[in-house]
């Protein structure tokens, strides 16, 4: 049989990614802070631990897909968390996206228990996740890489070795910081085309012919125009990603003032109830800057 590997978090992106391990053959055992969510994945084959360490003792690998810093510090040090099910020959993957200092916090308690570490973030969202085509940004132990390289390549279509824990987090950073601003960006010139009386489909096409264009704006453009926004990545975690890389900047010095500009959006989308639809509706932030510009002059106007 092959190897037994864990899931921990089953969200939008651990359930499809779990879902092609189970395809390409493996045991897999999984465990969600919320059990409610493993329930589909237990019909296709999965076995539920009740805690983290239960994972990570069953099985040889474990990937870990998590929210933010705090989860997934949590769920590695925890008394029933992953290190405690540790032990040399086994390995721990995070794919989630966290800063470099959390990742490297979570090595350290893995290495402490005989364990390997790998960060393995990913570039992709939820369909590129359940096509098996997601791209992995690794770092830390190049044997845990070199032995998950199967599974990796069951979730995904690329995978890049990086060097020590902590490069692939800045990696993540670093493209998902541009991707950012470059969402708010279109959603700029949406807006802006409509209030001149642009067809904004028209602006979609065009800029899909030229050299600024991305799979992102063909994709997202459509809805966005149409004002809908189901959650492919959602807009809390792009205002995550935001917020670190925008430390990781001042962390060394590098002024980055459009992504700064592009987070304040972010914000102002979170402040509008938007943080779990995707982060394209950024696009609401936008109108919403402007509606509230237009009540302003007028309210002066009648004074």
């Amino acid at each position: 049989g092959k190897t037994t590997l864990g899931f921990i978090g089953i969200g939008i992106m651990g359930l499809a990614m779990t879902r092609n391990l189970l395809k390409a053959g493996y045991q897999v055992v999984v465990w969600n802070r919320n059990p409610d969510k493993c329930a589909a994945l237990a019909a296709e084959g999965a076995k539920v631990a009740s805690t983290p360490q239960e994972v990570a003792a069953a099985a040889t690998y474990t990937f870990a897909m998590l929210s933010d810093p705090e989860a997934a510090l949590d769920v590695a040090n925890r008394p029933d968390g992953v290190a405690a099910g540790m032990a040399p020959g086994k390995g721990y993957v995070d794919v989630s996206t966290v800063d470099a200092a959390t990742s490297q916090a979570v090595a350290a308690a893995v290495r402490a228990r005989g364990g390997a570490f790998l960060e393995a973030p990913v570039s992709g969202s939820k369909g590129p996740a359940e096509q098996g085509k997601l791209i992995f940004l690794t770092a830390g132990d190049q044997a845990l890489f070199n032995a998950v390289s199967g599974p990796l390549d069951a979730m995904g279509k690329a995978k890049f070795f990086l060097g020590a824990e902590g490069a692939g987090a800045n990696m993540k950073l670093v493209v998902n910081m541009v991707m950012g601003s470059m969402m708010t960006a279109f959603a700029e010139g949406l807006a802006l085309a409509d209030k001149v009386g642009l067809r904004q489909q028209d602006v979609i096409d065009v800029v899909g012919l030229g050299a600024i264009a991305a799979p992102m704006f063909a994709l997202k453009g459509p809805a966005m125009a149409a004002r809908a926004y189901a959650p492919a990545f959602p807009l809390k975690h792009q205002q995550k990603d935001m917020r670190l890389a925008l430390a990781l900047g001042d962390e060394v010095g590098q002024p980055l003032p459009l992504a700064a500009a592009s987070n304040a959006q972010y914000i102002a989308a979170r402040r509008q109830g938007l943080g779990d639809a995707d982060f394209s509706a950024v696009m609401e932030a936008v109108l919403g800057q402007a509606a509230a510009e237009a009540t302003e002059a007028h309210n002066k106007a009648a004074k």
